[in-house]
Parts: C-alpha cells; structure tokens; sequence
C-alpha cells in the first residue's frame, strides 16, 4: 500500500509514501544519460536522459519505485493487485515489462504529452525481472508540472486517466477514486455552517469541524480522500525548505504506523520511506521509518554523462 502526491508550490513537487512490511533493499539511486538501459522486448536506450529516485540496487538495470529525469518528468509505480493484468508477448506495439515502464519513459520522455505519444501503443507484458523477483502488480502515476496521468494496466488493455488530484493509492481503479471524491464535496477547513435546521441554533464548538466525515483509516480509499483534502488545503511559503517540509507533512498524514495494518500473513505495514523531490532542481529529499531526518540527494552533483549507476550515498538535508 502507498500513496503518491504532487505539490505545486512555486517549484512543483513529486514523492510517495511507500508502505510495505519488509524492506526491498531500496537506495537512492542516479541513473546517468549513459547507462545501457537494456529492455527485454523493446531494444537498448545506450543515452537517455539522467534520472534519479529510489530502486532496488540492482546494477543490470535501475529498480525504480518513483524517479524524475532531469527534465522534470517524474513518474511512480504503486501497488495494485487483483486489478492488474500484464498481456502476454506477442510482438505487436511496444512491449515492456512492469519493471520496465518508468525507465523507459523517464529515459525518452521530457514532457507528460511527449510520454503520451507512445502510450497508444504500450502493451505491459507479463515478464519477472528474475526468478527470485516476479512481476509486481502495479498502477502509475505520471506528473510533471502541467499535467497528470493514471496508468493502469488491466485486463482489457492500458487504460491511461486525467488525473485532476495529482493524487494515487492502490486499489480500486482510479475510476472509483474520482467517482468517491464527490461523496466529500461538503468537507471545509473553514469553520462550517448550519445546514441541519434554519430554526435550530447549532454553533461549532470546536475548530476543525468543517472536516467532520474526512476518513482517518489505512484503506487506500480514505487515503486517497485525505491526502487530496490535506493537498488542496495546504498553505506555506514559496522557498524550498518550507515546501519540502509541508510536502512531508502531507505524506506524514497519511503514513502507516507499524501494527495498525496487519497483513493477512500476520506482517505489519509501515511506511518504509516518505520521498520528495523537486522537479526543476533534481535534488531529492527522504525519510526512513527509523529515521526521520531528512536528508538529500542532488542529481545534479552526479556526472551525469557517466555510464554506471550511482547508489548515492546519504546526506543530510
């Protein structure tokens, strides 16, 4: 389970929650323009555009959970089991791996429209990264500063939505989401008014009460309502200290504490890490669950016409 958001705030914003019960051996990872991106059905990227987020280290090919290229395009995958549906290879159109898509794209791609010129003929295939790593069921965001997109991989195709709310969780599909939204239109963070009786005096007795009915459970439903209405409602200062640290604080309202979610393995849900990262910069914040300093990484303190991986070391923020 996870959540992803973006933030406009002067500079525009992108970063996730990612909620898991183990960690994936995940590291801030920079992908220089050349690396080989080598894929399994649609050919070699020998240069691409730079890139950086998080991934499992791998040193063949770049794990990404989120990441944003240099040019401001960033991109996150979330789970999204029971709902996705991987195609089988058949050599038509252009086939990638789940793994695979937010490389590709990030690596071609400088803009949301030029990403969605190839998305017609997009086919996510149903191939494993290794046979210790099988497919993962996933669902992606893809943002940039002037527009957002929802793409979900099901069984009747790639089906790509307008995301309005710069907001994703997991199940259901997005549609359900947009359609839920409307059951919270009455939600303020003013204080509200009397609508129950014109003859019965009802005064607030407390702040906040506009947002009575905001749901403050785990399910990706209610995180998807509240971290749209923390989003919307959001008020700081335009410079970068101010908006990274409101950007956390909207993730912190919607992360898992450890044994408030149990799987039906017996595990335990935590948010693993919170990340943010300015788009026009590249410079990427994070925190872990054991650690909730945050600290940086600059993409652009890599050599970022180099040809091997970066696995950035830490460094506080």
């Amino acid at each position: 389970m996870c959540t992803c958001i973006t933030y406009k705030n002067g500079d525009f914003y992108f970063g996730r929650n990612l909620d898991l019960d183990t960690s994936f051996g995940e590291q801030v990872t920079i992908t220089p323009r050349q690396f080989p991106l080598r894929f399994r059905r649609a050919g070699e990227m020998e240069r691409h555009y730079a890139m950086i987020g998080m991934a499992s280290a791998q040193d063949s090919f770049p794990l990404y959970a989120e990441a944003v290229n240099e040019k401001g395009l960033a991109m996150a995958g979330l789970n999204f089991p029971g709902n996705a549906f991987y195609q089988e290879p058949d050599g038509k159109g252009l086939e990638l791996a789940s793994f695979e898509i937010l490389a590709w794209i990030l690596g071609r791609c400088a803009t949301v429209r030029e990403a969605e010129a190839y998305l017609p003929e997009m086919q996510v295939v149903n191939l494993s990264f290794g046979e210790q790593m099988p497919a993962a069921p996933l669902h992606w965001m893809l943002a940039d500063r002037e527009k957002c997109l929802v793409l979900e991989a099901v069984e009747d195709g790639l089906k790509v939505y307008e995301n309005p709310f710069g907001v994703l969780t997991n199940n259901p599909p997005f549609p359900y989401h947009r359609m839920n939204m409307a059951n919270y239109l009455n939600l303020t963070s003013a204080s509200p008014q009397n609508r129950f009786s014109e003859r019965l005096g009802l005064p607030p007795y407390s702040q906040g009460m506009g947002a009575i009915g905001l749901p403050g459970d785990a399910s990706s439903a209610s995180r998807f309502v509240r971290a749209s209405f923390l989003k919307e409602n959001s008020a700081a200062p335009q410079e970068e200290q101010a908006s990274v640290t409101q950007f956390f604080h909207i993730l912190d309202g919607v992360a898992m504490v450890r044994g408030t979610v149990v799987t039906e393995q017996g595990t335990y849900d935590r948010t693993t890490y919170s990340c943010c990262v300015n788009t026009r910069t590249g410079r990427y914040y994070y925190k872990t669950y054991e650690d909730s300093r945050i600290r940086a990484v600059d993409l652009r303190e890599a050599d970022l016409e180099g040809s091997r991986l970066v696995f950035a070391p830490e460094e506080r923020g």
